[in-house]
């Protein structure tokens, strides 16, 4: 008779700990001092590795990260920021996701914020007002991040409604409040300049503007830009055309000015509005660049695919979210300006769209 029937059978022996099985439970328990001694290297070396920093060899970087990777081993970033005082964190504010520039500079930003080691902590704002900007700064430092780069596209800073907390470290994008702040913005009038004076030059009489929407810090400065170049050129000003950013809203502006036959060159205030210029124009019978000469500004990447191929101002918006990147670090540690304003130079890019004006 078997007498074991129904008897509970004994539990299975531990799972050993060391082993890949149980990483996860491995995972809390690993130290820098087990990296270090898996490794070969000091526990200083591992540290330096795990926080980015220079001063390792590549060999031993790929000797520690492997150790790292065998047992487990994942940083403590609360720890880390305890003992540092940093979080190595970056918060990112904008008003706007729906812009060309906003994305790329955002984009820009993060790319560099972790060159340096940072990572970046977005917080969009979908209403821009005071206790929006207080109330992102608020959730922001909840975050723990150690800096704020503020994506400001529309006109804000200017006013008595937006005041950004004197406590934190701040770097504006795309402002006109360099008096108050570090700001870092592309060069507006400069590249309005060029692209006025570049149809000027081709023998229009005046030039036209196709603009963006008025509360755009960065429209106002390409509209008064384009009033300055013509009125020192003793040329005719025409009347404006504004946009809202959007193929849209230049395609509707594209349908007015083509019954202007006086109307022979437009400076569109970015190439997504130029897109809906070029499609107004050409089902209106207006031949670009024959019968008008179109130039953008941004130089998308689907700019030189418009037909005809956009002459265009480049924007460098790498640049742009370096240096946002490089003078929020420099507030940080002290060694950088409180306020002024740094200006990226913009390039004109000759294409298709532009043309001497047909004999009349």
């Amino acid at each position: 008779m078997d007498t074991t029937r129904g008897t509970p059978k004994p539990a299975p022996a531990p799972a050993a700990t060391g082993g890949r099985r149980s990483r996860g439970r491995v995972r809390a328990s690993v130290s820098m001092a087990d990296v270090a001694q898996r490794a070969g290297v000091s526990s200083q070396t591992v540290s330096r590795v795990s926080n980015g920093y220079a001063g390792v060899t590549e060999a031993t970087r790929r000797q520690v990260l492997s150790a790292m990777q065998e047992l487990g081993y994942r940083p403590n970033s609360a720890a880390r920021a305890l003992k540092s005082g940093e979080f190595r964190t970056l918060g990112v504010i904008t008003f706007s996701l729906s812009t060309t520039g906003n994305v790329r500079t955002l984009e820009a930003i993060a790319i560099s914020a972790a060159a340096e080691g940072y990572a970046v902590t977005l917080l969009p704002v979908a209403v821009p007002t005071q206790d929006e900007v207080r109330g992102a700064f608020s959730r922001l430092e909840e975050l723990a991040v150690d800096a704020v780069i503020v994506i400001m596209e529309v006109h804000l800073l200017d006013t008595a409604t937006i005041n950004l907390p004197p406590y934190v470290q701040v770097v504006v994008a795309d402002s006109d409040a360099g008096e108050q702040y570090t700001v870092v913005d592309t060069d507006q009038a400069g590249g309005t300049r060029t692209a006025v004076q570049h149809l000027l030059g081709l023998g229009h009489d005046t030039v036209w503007h196709l603009a963006g929407p008025e509360g755009s810090y960065a429209a106002q400065r390409r509209t008064d830009a384009w009033q300055a170049t013509l009125a020192h050129a003793g040329r005719r000003v025409p009347p404006l055309v504004r946009g809202d950013w959007s193929a849209e809203s230049g395609y509707r502006a594209g349908l007015e000015l083509a019954a202007h036959d006086d109307c022979t060159a437009i400076f569109a205030a970015n190439d997504q509005m130029a897109l809906g210029l070029l499609r107004a124009l050409h089902e209106r019978g207006r031949r670009v660049p024959e019968d008008i000469s179109v130039v953008g500004f941004d130089d998308i990447p689907e700019a030189s695919s418009f037909l005809p191929p956009l002459t265009t101002l480049h924007q460098d918006f790498a640049e742009v979210g370096r240096l946002c990147v490089q003078a929020v670090l420099h507030k940080m540690r002290q060694d950088g300006p409180t306020h002024g304003t740094t200006l990226v130079p913009t390039r004109l890019v000759i294409r298709e769209s532009t043309a001497p004006p047909a004999a009349r």
